[in-house]
């Protein structure tokens, strides 16, 4: 079998790694190898290995942190099969800190937001995203992998047969030259990223533009759980935005106002150690309270000698900012971090378009719910890559859709304007080629959407984004103008999904919805118009 990966990080490097056992595997990056969310993941990764701790207990901080809306069979696949996984992890030669320089000490071990034991590990005290990284990349350069660097995905190749089935059956892309180029492919597997270029203040690379997403929606593949994107609470107040990782909270950092206030108790009694979304929050209302200049990290009482030596990489970037942050609070900011939605899959990564695999953040298995639990992202890579690279020997055959989910619940109309607007991002290819509107400006787009579809929302100005939306189009056909387009139809289709959504639930903050309710205990997909009009498997669901 022919597998085409598209991504190297964690997800796609164990995929490659996994499957070049039992398959030709195709590596594809847009840039180089080593560049992806992966590599700049400071907190480290979760997983019950200790005895004082629990996979029962690692599956319900999880449900709990995804505020009702997890699916618990990924979630229990995650914690439960996450232990062995990690050994792996250490038998591919990634060297995970150790509570002391013994030869036979055990792992260590920090705490961060929302765990109920310390179970987070950690490499090279703040590095633990580049140790796995680099061990990932030297286990996958010793095998027959063949790889294409800075080679775009532009699309997929899908296959209609008699009976009206479709499938995926390669990819189209761009090489380093900006020559077109097809690649055959008996499977296809997304594992490029997130989206965190949506937004103006993020901690994502520049090559996180959600083109594993987009593609896939065109394609016909179902998305899920879209408004649901998680804003990390800790980023240094710079240009920029460099993460300063929960695990420093987790440590004992405190946040405080510019009054020198510790605000977060007066939020939640779990202080700066609450969910991502309520410290997020808790901090976006403070700075509004002062004028909206960054409040402060206070981490002067662990003192510099241990910042330097737990945390090397962020005592480096604060220090060539100007700060000496053993000795003065440092000045942080939320930004956007990583995105629950995304092609929904089954815990295998099969998703509804049969030939097409999804892992990493380019997926939505349902794990994470409505807010995914501090450093289980690097688990969810690791967990459902190796899955789906094992799927790949299994009888191909698309994830089952629950109609409840595509088709509006009865209970839950959509608002006005929904559908209109699902219209409109389904025909997005044709209003990026009409002449008028709005040129699209990723500075400008990125602004919006932090302004309208943000930490908090409304109605009133999720309707504005989506008018402006709507009226941007995007000229020229290169690959930047690629990712333009592939932000923008993911803008609208975000704001449809945050404009249904009318609660206040998890990572999704309505200020005219405030409160959690019932109704919405559900997730929503979203399928591209062309697939509810040509596919069998998604026409039947809607039937």
């Amino acid at each position: 079998m022919r597998v085409v990966v598209v991504g190297t990080g964690i997800a796609g490097l164990i995929t490659a790694y996994r499957a070049s056992a039992n398959h030709d595997v195709v590596l594809v990056t847009k840039a180089e190898l080593a560049e992806s969310n992966t590599k700049y993941a400071q907190g480290g990764i979760a997983a019950a290995m200790f005895p004082d701790d629990s996979v029962d207990s690692h599956v319900e901080d999880t449900l709990v942190a995804g505020a009702g809306l997890c699916d618990r069979n990924a979630v229990e696949v995650l914690c439960g099969e996450g232990p062995q996984r990690v050994r792996d992890l250490i038998a591919l030669g990634v060297e995970f800190d150790r509570a002391s320089e013994e030869p036979d000490a055990e792992l260590a071990r920090g705490h961060e937001a929302a765990h109920s034991h310390r179970r987070v590990l950690h490499a090279g005290g703040d590095a633990t995203g580049l140790a796995i990284e680099v061990a990932l990349l030297r286990a996958v350069k010793r095998l027959a992998v063949e790889v294409h660097e800075h080679t775009f995905l532009r699309d997929l190749i899908v296959d209609t047969d008699e009976t009206g089935a479709r499938r995926v059956v390669g990819v189209e892309a761009i090489d380093p030259d900006g020559r077109e180029m097809t690649i055959a492919a008996d499977a296809v597997v997304l594992a490029s990223g997130g989206a965190g270029q949506l937004y103006r203040h993020t901690t994502n690379p520049e090559v996180t533009t959600g083109d594993g997403v987009a593609i896939a929606y065109r394609a016909g593949a179902a998305v899920q759980d879209l408004e649901f994107f998680q804003f990390h609470p800790t980023s240094l107040a710079v240009p920029g935005n460099p993460l300063v990782s929960e695990a420093v909270r987790g440590e004992g950092a405190i946040l405080v106002d510019e009054n020198g206030h510790r605000f977060m108790f007066d939020v939640h009694p779990d202080g700066e150690l609450a969910p991502r979304d309520v410290v997020a929050r808790g901090i976006a209302a403070a700075m509004a309270a002062q004028g909206g200049r960054p409040v402060l990290l206070d981490a002067t009482a662990l003192g510099g000698e241990f910042l330097a030596e737990r945390f090397p990489g962020i005592t480096r970037v604060v220090t060539e900012h100007g700060f000496d942050w053993g000795r003065e609070p440092i000045p942080v900011t939320p930004a956007a971090h990583y995105w629950m939605g995304g092609v929904r899959t089954d815990t295998s990564g099969r998703s509804s378009l049969a030939g097409l695999y999804a892992v990493g953040e380019t997926s939505c298995t349902g794990v994470h719910g409505a807010n995914r639990l501090a450093s289980n992202s690097l688990l969810e890579s690791l967990v459902f890559a190796w899955r789906a690279a094992d799927a790949l020997d299994l009888p191909p055959h698309p994830l089952a859709l629950d109609p409840a989910a595509v088709a509006p619940a009865a209970a839950t109309p959509p608002p006005a304007g929904v559908d209109e607007m699902q219209e409109k991002a389904a025909d997005a290819d044709l209003a990026s080629q009409q002449t008028g509107g709005e040129v699209f400006a990723r500075p400008a787009f990125r602004e919006l959407m932090w302004e309208r579809v943000g930490l908090e929302r409304d109605a009133e100005g999720l309707r504005a984004a989506a008018a402006r939306l709507a009226g941007m189009r995007v000229v020229g056909d290169t690959i930047d103008d690629h990712e333009d387009r592939n932000l923008l139809e993911l803008g609208r289709l975000m704001v449809a999904a945050a404009l249904r959504r009318e609660e206040s639930r998890g990572a999704h903050a309505r200020r005219d919805f405030p409160e959690t309710e019932e109704a919405f205990a559900r997730s929503f997909l979203w399928v591209h118009e062309s697939a509810r009009a040509t596919d069998r498997v998604v026409a039947e669901v809607l039937a």
